[in-house]
C-alpha cells in the first residue's frame, strides 16, 4: 500500500465526488487548490453541470477517462457505494476527506486490492509533502 503523499505524488486526474458549487465549502475549495497545483480535477456531482472550469459528471462511472485518485466529500454511509464505483471503474486509490471513516469502505478497498485513505485531507497532505504538479 502507498502512503497518503505517494498517493497524490503518483495521481494526476482526481475524480471529487461531492465536490460542490458553495466557495465556503471544503467540498469546493479542496478541490480548486489541488487544480491550482497542476492537479486535473473531474468533479462528480449530480445537480452541477461545470464547476472549476470542468464538465461535471453525475457518477464515476460516466467519466470517459482513466481516473488516478477518487476523492470523496460524502457522507461515511455514501463513502460505501462510492468505493464500490471507484473499484469497478478501476480506480487505483481511494480517499475519504477528513471526519469521514468508514470500515465496511475500508474493506471493500483492501479486498479490492486498491490504496485506501480515509479522515485525511488533501490539501494538508500535499503541503505537508511539498506537492505539485506544476512545471
Amino acid at each position: 500500500m502507498r502512503s497518503p503523499q505517494q498517493i497524490l505524488a503518483d495521481a494526476a486526474v482526481i475524480a471529487v465526488v461531492g465536490a460542490s458549487r458553495d466557495p465556503r465549502k471544503a467540498a469546493h475549495s479542496v478541490p480548486l487548490q489541488m487544480q491550482r497545483y497542476g492537479w486535473r480535477i473531474i468533479p462528480v456531482n449530480p445537480t452541477a453541470d461545470e464547476l472549476f472550469g470542468e464538465r461535471v459528471y453525475r457518477s464515476l462511472a460516466e467519466i470517459p477517462e482513466p481516473v488516478d485518485l477518487v476523492d470523496v466529500f460524502r457522507p461515511a454511509d455514501d463513502a460505501v457505494d462510492v468505493v464500490r464505483e471507484a473499484v469497478s471503474i478501476g480506480a487505483p486509490a481511494v480517499w475519504l476527506q477528513l471526519g469521514i471513516v468508514s470500515p465496511e469502505a475500508r474493506r471493500i478497498a483492501t479486498d479490492a486490492g486498491i490504496d485506501y485513505v480515509e479522515d485525511r485531507c488533501l490539501i494538508v497532505e500535499r503541503a505537508a509533502a511539498g506537492l505539485t504538479r506544476l512545471g
